[in-house]
This record gives structure tokens, C-alpha cells and sequence, in this order.
């Protein structure tokens, strides 16, 4: 499955978090580190979720794009 996951650049390096995984966040120095940092967050929380006897949730998340004028 492919899961949304949104990056924002902090004061110290970058957060990330999936909307369709409450919970499942993950941090790092760069792009590069939160995005492989959040990949090794999402399956441990898939496994978690499987061990635990839950419903692994579909994707349900997208992203777009609007123009506004400032």
C-alpha cells in the first residue's frame, strides 16, 4: 500500500507524518533521512497494528495544489 505522507521543515531538520496513520510520525536532518526515518515508522506501526489484532487502515489521503492570490 502507499501511504501520504507529509514533510515539514522545522528549526532543526524535518518532521513527517501520515494522515492515514494516526500516530506514525517521524523526524530527520534532511529530506533524504526523515523520508527513509518515516518508511522504517510506517512498517513498524503496520506490524504493530498486525500483532496487536487491528485493521491496517487503506490509504485514504491525497494532495493537490491550489493558487491563491497574496
Amino acid at each position: 500500500m502507499r501511504y501520504l505522507i507529509v514533510i515539514e521543515k522545522t528549526n532543526t531538520g524535518y518532521s513527517a507524518f501520515s494522515p492515514d496513520l494516526e500516530g506514525c510520525v517521524a523526524t530527520g536532518s534532511t529530506k533524504e533521512k526523515v523520508e527513509r526515518a518515516m518508511q522504517e515508522a510506517i512498517e513498524f506501526h503496520l506490524e504493530g497494528l498486525r500483532k496487536e489484532g487491528y485493521e491496517i487502515p487503506s490509504p485514504h489521503s491525497y494532495s493537490t495544489y491550489l493558487e491563491a492570490s497574496a
